[in-house]
């Protein structure tokens, strides 16, 4: 059943076709510059999102407060988790 299944892979993506990169040099310059400029500002807000919800959580023991404060840093990695991957993904989509 697997070779089966391998050769229809095969049969239908014998079609696709496989565009060349033709942009000029001086765009893809550019292009890599804006997108390490984003790379960097996404690595710094997520630093700083961990920074701020650690000493919200600080802040909260000391006043004895209980609050979702997990909840909000989960939701901080799980963005710096996809900043940190976009690159490699996009790269292994497209290449």
């Amino acid at each position: 059943m697997s070779a089966l299944l391998y050769e229809a892979s095969n049969l239908l993506a014998a079609g696709v076709p496989q565009p060349q990169s033709n942009a000029p040099g001086a765009l893809t310059g550019k292009v890599n510059t804006v997108l390490g400029i984003l790379a960097w500002a996404g690595t710094a807000a997520g630093v700083t999102g961990v920074l701020i919800t650690g000493a919200m959580m600080a802040i909260s023991v000391k006043r004895g407060e209980s609050s979702e404060h997990m909840s909000r840093l989960g939701m901080v990695l799980g963005g710096c988790v996809l900043v940190a991957t976009a690159g490699p993904l996009v790269t292994f989509v497209f290449q």
